[in-house]
């Protein structure tokens, strides 16, 4: 006979009287005591956060939320301009667009700061080779490089120096700047540390895993795209960018 392991959950419970959350009580410890940022991060670890913690994260989401006119942004206006019933499903469609291109790079670069800091006698070494690696690939570097923000990405400097302010241990932020370093010099000149990178980087700091890192985009993206759907249902421009779409392609038969 085969022995099913009883699974367990160390989130919430419940009874009659109280809703427990990390063994928290929600009415009296958490509902008006703790910020949003406070409960997420409670939510995450288990554990009440230090205010540089909390500082950090609230500056990444702050940071994610807004990209302007962007596929995801595209997808949710569309989706409501067809099921405006559905306010869920135009943030659904929208949450789908946040992947390896856009957005959730900063899961990429993550996992690029772990392995340089995998070797802590050679990091600038490791470095070398893990941008090498992109550039005999063709592929961009996770968390570097911006089509409109040059000489630098204002976003990651603010975002660099909250962490400096906060006073957090700097592991993974010394090991962006390393990678940083050795993508000027393979690729021969200044490529900006993008604020996917720096995000990375201070998530890692305040031990966020990398491989919820994404989840951390679809929260803060989530807000964004609630205000795109509200400004559809006030001005609308998904029919518009529909109209302009299809007159754009012209079709072509097929040979």
């Amino acid at each position: 006979m085969r022995i099913r392991t009883q699974p367990t959950t160390s989130i919430a419970t419940s009874d009659e009287r109280r809703i427990l959350v990390r063994g928290q009580d929600l009415v009296q410890d958490l509902i008006g005591q703790v910020s949003f940022t406070e409960m997420f991060l409670l939510q995450l670890t288990g554990k009440r956060p230090p205010k540089a913690h909390v500082r950090i994260l609230d500056a990444v989401l702050t940071t994610l939320m807004e990209h302007g006119i962007t596929p995801s942004v595209i997808a949710s206006r569309l989706i409501y301009h067809s099921a405006p019933d559905a306010l869920q499903a135009s943030v659904a469609a929208g949450l789908l667009g946040v992947g390896s291109t856009f957005i959730g790079t900063m899961e990429g670069c993550a996992a690029d700061l772990e392995e340089v800091l995998s070797a802590p006698e050679g990091m600038g070494e490791r470095a070398y080779a893990i941008v090498q690696r992109y550039r005999n690939s063709g592929k961009p570097v996770h968390g570097f490089g911006h089509p409109l923000h040059k000489p630098d990405d204002p976003r990651a400097a603010c975002l660099l120096a909250i962490a400096e302010n906060e006073g957090v241990e700097g592991r993974h932020i010394a090991a962006l700047r390393v990678l940083a370093t050795q993508v000027d010099e393979i690729y021969g000149h200044h490529i900006t540390i993008n604020a996917t990178g720096a995000s990375a980087a201070l998530l890692g700091e305040i031990n966020i895993p990398q491989k919820i890192m994404r989840g951390v985009a679809v929260v803060s993206r989530s807000a964004g795209l609630v205000g795109h759907i509200w400004e559809e249902s006030q001005n609308p421009s998904a029919a518009f960018i529909w109209q302009t779409v299809d007159e754009a392609i012209p079709f072509k038969a097929q040979d």
